[in-house]
């Protein structure tokens, strides 16, 4: 089964950037669309932005847009998570999923999502 691994995640502050990266190994990642979450303290995890296999098609949340920047690099087997004006509310743990249905659009749901990564913890200092 693929795996995934975030990284790039640390302590920023407010106004700063952060570059967040996924790794996929085990299985082809071009097929298929990937997603970013987010998990605060106290909070349930949530969508933060999506990407179609194809690379056409983004979605994001509101509290987001403008801000941050899916993308992926099939031939390194990458998605990135590009945030700026980064704020103190986007303190959270950050993690990459995959959707194993293939040649669709990106789903926001998350139970859509079958793999997971760890996660990497985004602190946002005021």
């Amino acid at each position: 089964q693929v795996q995934l691994v975030e990284s790039g995640g640390g302590l920023v502050q407010a106004g700063g950037s952060l570059r967040l990266s996924c790794s996929a190994s085990g299985r082809t990642f071009s097929l298929y669309n990937m997603g970013w979450f987010r998990q605060a303290p106290t909070k349930e995890r949530e969508l933060v932005a999506t990407l179609r296999w194809s690379g056409d098609n983004t979605y994001y949340t509101d509290s987001v847009k403008g801000r941050f920047t899916i993308s992926r690099d099939n031939a390194k087997n990458t998605v990135y998570l590009e945030m700026n004006s980064l704020k103190p509310e986007d303190t959270a743990a950050y993690y990459c999923a995959l959707d194993s249905a293939r040649l669709r659009f990106a789903p926001t749901a998350l139970h859509e999502y079958s793999v997971w990564g760890q996660g990497t913890q985004v602190t946002v200092s005021s």
